[in-house]
């Protein structure tokens, strides 16, 4: 029994010195309500060809209630296909344990923008909110990413999330296949 309390007491020790500390763009309380929304982390970066995309999360509580926001950005000089989000949109998450959990896009319809640099590329911005199902938590807690798949209103796109990669933007490590294990208790 002793040793049971012991093992117990190690593992809760280990999971509580584990967690990332938080860290918000946005923490406010107040008579209205409260709003705290974490740094944007990047999920996924694809240099091709001189066609550039990036994936961003970031978590969001918003009264008690929290989403996922998806920021993905497109860089080239050819022309990009205009994906948007709406009211069917949904981000499925495959996890190591085999499981899928989804996320629904709230019924805000969403192509972007697209924007000209100096430099002559065409860069495309396009943010979603997606919100969690219920019991998805402790699956996500629990289990790292392998997949994700993004239901667009006209298309649909799979990423695969890497244990692990170094930028090329901004040369920081990333991993963002714990992205959730390490960050869902920003929100909760």
């Amino acid at each position: 029994m002793k040793h049971l309390i012991i093992t117990a007491l190690l593992f809760i020790t280990t999971n509580l010195i584990a967690q990332n500390k938080c860290e918000y763009s946005t923490n406010v309380s107040d008579s209205i309500g409260s709003y705290k929304s974490t740094i944007e982390y990047m999920i996924s970066e694809k240099n091709f060809g001189g066609n550039t995309s990036y994936i961003f999360y970031s978590l969001v509580s918003t009264d008690g209630m929290p989403t996922l926001n998806v920021q993905l950005i497109q860089k080239s000089k050819e022309f990009m296909k205009a994906n948007c989000f709406d009211k069917n949109s949904k981000l499925f998450l495959q996890l190591n344990n085999g499981k899928i959990i989804t996320l629904l896009h709230i019924d805000q319809e969403s192509c972007g923008s697209l924007i000209r640099d100096d430099k002559g590329f065409d860069n495309r911005f396009l943010s979603g909110s997606f919100m969690f199902m219920k019991d998805s938590f402790e699956e996500l807690k629990n289990s790292p990413v392998s997949m994700m798949r993004i239901k667009y209103l006209t298309d649909t796109e799979d990423h695969i999330i890497k244990k692990e990669f170094l930028s090329e933007l901004n040369n920081q490590i990333y991993k963002p296949e714990n992205y959730f294990i390490d960050n869902l208790h920003c929100i909760e």
